[in-house]
């Protein structure tokens, strides 16, 4: 198991750098990244889009007529279109998640920046979000790009992970902690 998720990973990384590149030479960093972001809310989103993407039923066809479709009807620009469809036709698409984390770390290294994975109850306002990223990036000293993902099963609160550090301060956690503290009593 563990090397066929080095193999994915690697192919992504490979798929990853590529577009990075194309990227860079057209000047569409951003818009792909863009791009890429809408993907990946979309895949977090939607169960029948991630069972797409790794179905080996679906003919190379009908997997590049869905995925060429989908981004014709979220406006992807033509560079992460045509970068669907080579997934498509090289039956490739099942790496997705993690090319787009490939591409998106790479950007954000170029950038000087550092990324931090943000979980929360519910969707954070802009004052929210912008107050997350200014308390990141004096922790952190330099720029952070927040990707923030929502878990109702927290309750309430944060759980903020910037590479290998966590911090949980979600109320699930506190209220498991607490009913930890509870049986230690009784």
């Amino acid at each position: 198991m563990a090397a066929q998720a080095k193999g994915v990973s690697g192919l992504a990384e490979r798929y990853a750098t590529a577009l990075f590149d194309l990227a860079d030479e057209r000047k569409a960093l951003d818009a792909v990244a863009g791009d890429l972001q809408g993907l990946r809310a979309m895949l977090r989103g939607s169960a029948d889009l991630g069972r797409l993407i790794r179905s080996p039923v679906l003919s190379r066809e009908a997997q590049g007529k869905a995925i060429a479709a989908l981004a014709e009807t979220a406006q992807l620009s033509l560079l992460t279109r045509n970068f669907l469809g080579l997934l498509a036709r090289n039956r490739r698409l099942f790496a997705l998640p993690e090319t787009i984390e490939a591409y998106l770390g790479r950007l954000a290294e170029a950038r000087g920046e550092v990324t931090a994975q943000v979980v929360s109850a519910q969707e954070l306002s802009a004052s929210q979000r912008e107050a997350v990223n200014e308390h990141l990036r004096r922790a952190v000293g330099r720029k952070v790009a927040v990707d923030v993902e929502i878990d109702p099963g927290l309750l309430g609160g944060l759980v903020v992970r910037v590479g290998s550090r966590m911090v949980d301060a979600s109320l699930r956690s506190k209220l498991n902690r607490l009913q930890l503290a509870m049986k230690g009593v009784q």
